[in-house]
C-alpha cells in the first residue's frame, strides 16, 4: 500500500504483543548495545541513544564519520529478517538497532540516503517496547509533516522514494519513561572482501 502523501506502509500488528515482548527482552539482554560518537561539523557528540549494527559478515555501514562492521546474524534475527523480507518483497543484509532508554533518547531529522544504501532503498523498521511518535517532513515543504504513532510489534516499511523526498525523526518525549527498541532492516551494497 502506498500512502497518498509519502511512500510508506504501516502495519500496526506485524507481531503479536506476546511475540513483541519476548523479542524485546531477548534483544535488550543479548545485544551488545553501545553509545558511539558521531562527527557533526568536525565535533564529536555521543549519539542520544544506544545502538548496535548487525549484518552479514563483510558488510560495513558508514554515516556521520562512524563506520560499523557486520559479523553475521544470530539465528533468531535471521528468522525475523526472512519474515520481513517476505512481506516487503525486499532483500536485507543489515540492520541498525536502536535502543531508546526513555523519552530523552531521540533521533534528529535525517534521511537514510547514504551512498551504500543505493539510489532507492527500502527500509523496514520494526518497533518494540514503548510507543513513540515517528515524524516525517517533506524536504521541499518542511511544514508538511506526518506523525505516526509506532506501537510495539508494528512494522513501518519506508518505500524507495521516501528517503529522497522526506526526512524523518524520533523526537524527545519526556513523559515516556519506558524503553523502546527499533530494528531498521536495510540492504547495503558495499561488501568488503577479506
Amino acid at each position: 500500500m502506498l500512502n497518498n502523501q509519502a511512500d510508506y506502509q504501516y502495519i500496526p500488528e506485524f507481531l503479536a504483543q506476546s511475540e513483541a515482548e519476548q523479542l524485546f527482552n531477548q534483544l535488550k539482554s543479548s545485544i551488545d548495545w553501545r553509545q558511539d560518537k558521531i562527527s557533526v561539523y568536525g565535533k564529536q557528540y555521543p549519539i542520544p541513544r544506544l545502538q548496535a549494527f548487525i549484518a552479514d559478515e563483510g558488510i560495513t555501514y558508514t554515516y556521520s564519520g562512524l563506520t560499523l562492521y557486520g559479523s553475521g546474524f544470530p539465528d533468531y534475527i535471521q528468522t525475523l529478517k526472512n519474515r520481513i523480507s517476505s512481506i516487503t518483497n525486499s532483500r536485507f543484509n543489515a540492520l541498525l538497532a536502536n535502543l531508546y532508554r526513555d523519552g530523552k533518547d531521540h533521533m534528529g531529522w535525517h534521511s537514510d540516503d547514504e551512498r551504500e544504501l543505493g539510489a532507492a532503498p527500502v527500509i523496514a523498521s520494526l518497533s518494540l517496547g514503548a510507543e513513540r511518535t515517528f515524524q516525517l517532513r517533506n524536504r521541499r515543504s518542511p511544514k508538511q509533516r506526518i506523525d505516526i504513532e509506532l506501537a510495539s510489534g508494528s512494522l513501518l516499511i519506508m518505500g524507495p522514494e521516501l528517503q529522497q523526498q522526506w526526512q524523518h525523526a524520533l523526537p524527545k518525549r519526556l513523559r515516556v519513561s519506558q524503553p523502546r527498541i527499533n530494528l531498521t532492516f536495510r540492504y547495503i551494497y558495499n561488501i568488503e572482501q577479506p
